[in-house]
């Protein structure tokens, strides 16, 4: 293959993106090399310029696009290509699902030893722009754009997302396709009224300044919260700013504020102060089958999915695999706020919920509460330490069993203990296919898959949700 060299850098030509590739960047095989390369789509035949060499692999990047993809289409956002998210613009969508499709395939394959032949196709989401239901955005001195940092002195800085890469500096957003308004009418107000009163942004690397960060969390049932976080207590500047959202947007249903004078963002440790409206925003979801919908109570803290139409489906499979005839004794696994657990609460005899936050517990006590239950038991603790013999013991042998762990998947002596319990069935909800294989491999040891089925719930980028159904095996 021919290289074209220029005084700083080789460029090698029209070479064709041939597959889509980890953390959504695509690949590029040459002479045996696997090169990643971020914003091109498979079918594209571009110039490459190679920016890192590894042993095994390299890193590239698209200098010239030569013939586009039949699978390209424009991107939506004005932002895409220097925006961290949504890597997948680009792509059309059913090539995004055939993607993701394969990538739990491959994972379960490669990783788990896994007979993937009969895994269903992918249940795609009916929205693929405007589908999130929670932002949160920050407010920096450094403002970031095409050509880099902003170094003036004089600039006020940005409010958006952080740029890959770079801890303390922020792309401006004027327009993100992920929320639906007025997410992005609040964000600009916010900004246009600090830059107009000299509030002063956050500087993140000194840590000087007053405005730190926007949460935007909205319910399908058009509630809002807003919480606005500072850097320290100053009322002569927070509270005409909070006056101000509160006249300016009246659909918002809770006003928030957090004093945050860490020296990092997470806030789920301090304190939450409502200043106008409720401390809460409540989401509804279709219950399997019909009836009234489930209620779900969302506090500032509180995790829920943040695709709310996709995630009906998505418990709409787990379900559908659980089978239940209405007797059964259910273990939620990391149950969060419940959800999972309220979704099959009306279909069994018993679900019992573990988590190891104690406030999701609150918030699942809470909504089974609302939502009429008197059959779900929850419980806060290290899953390793909690799911112990004596617990089953005193709560019953499952009949079912659903684990939705996070990322890293489950703990080893949590897999023992489900080798150990032998539950009829199990259905392990996974947001990472790779670590779903290994603890699959494991529970392979008593343990045949029936059913797999991945589910999207974030369109435009390379991450897929899947669900796979274990049913125990006869002892020979």
């Amino acid at each position: 293959m021919k290289m074209r060299k220029t005084k700083q850098e080789i460029i090698i030509p029209d070479v064709e993106v041939c597959d889509a590739g980890a953390e959504g960047k695509a690949i590029v095989r040459i002479d045996g090399m696997v090169i990643f390369v971020p914003f091109v789509v498979p079918g594209d035949i571009i110039d490459l310029k190679i920016i890192k060499k590894k042993k095994n692999y390299a890193e590239g990047r698209s200098v010239a696009l030569k013939r586009p993809s039949p699978l390209r289409v424009e991107p939506q956002c004005p932002h895409f290509g220097i925006c961290g998210g949504c890597k997948w613009q680009t792509f059309n969508y059913e090539g995004q699902l055939r993607c993701k499709e394969q990538q739990v395939r491959d994972n379960l394959e490669r990783l788990g030893h896994i007979d993937t032949s009969g895994m269903l196709p992918i249940d795609g989401s009916e929205n693929i722009f405007f589908y999130r239901n929670k932002l949160e955005f920050t407010f920096s001195t450094k403002r970031w754009l095409n050509d880099g940092e902003v170094r003036d002195e004089n600039d006020p800085g940005a409010v958006g997302f952080h740029v890959p890469m770079v801890f303390d500096k922020v792309l401006p957003i004027e327009h993100c396709v992920l929320q639906r308004e007025p997410s992005n009418q609040i964000r600009n107000a916010l900004r246009d009224y600090a830059l107009r009163n000299a509030i002063p942004f956050y500087d993140i690397r000194n840590h000087t300044g007053f405005l730190r960060n926007l949460v935007v969390r909205n319910t399908s049932t058009g509630q809002w919260m807003v919480i606005v976080i500072v850097a320290e207590r100053n009322d002569e500047l927070l509270m005409p700013m909070l006056e101000f959202l509160k006249n300016r947007f009246p659909e918002i249903t809770s006003l928030l504020y957090i004093i945050n004078s860490k020296l990092n963002d997470s806030y789920t440790d301090l304190e939450v102060h409502t200043y106008s409206g409720q401390d809460y925003i409540t989401e509804q979801m279709p219950r399997y089958g019909g009836g009234k919908p489930l209620q779900f109570r969302i506090n500032p803290k509180s995790f829920y999915q943040t695709n709310s139409e996709q995630a009906f489906h998505l418990y709409s499979h787990v379900a559908k695999f659980a089978n239940l005839q209405g007797n059964e004794n259910v273990y939620d696994l990391y149950t969060g706020t419940g959800t999972i657990a309220q979704f099959l609460a009306g279909m069994c005899r018993h679900v019992t919920g573990i988590e190891y936050v104690e406030e999701a517990i609150v918030d699942a006590r809470l909504n089974a509460r609302l939502n009429g239950f008197d059959n779900c038991t929850f419980f806060a603790g290290d899953m390793a330490k909690v799911l112990t013999d004596s617990f089953i013991a005193e709560n019953g042998r499952p009949d079912v069993v659903v684990t939705d762990p996070p990322r890293a998947g489950m703990h080893e002596k949590v897999v023992q203990q489900l080798l150990a319990v032998e539950a009829p069935r199990i259905i392990y909800v996974s947001c990472n296919p790779a670590t779903q294989a290994r603890d699959l491999q494991m529970l392979a040891e008593k343990y045949d898959i029936a059913r797999i089925q991945p589910v999207d719930m974030f369109p435009h980028t390379q991450h897929v949700e899947n669900v796979a159904e274990l049913i125990l095996k006869e002892k020979k």
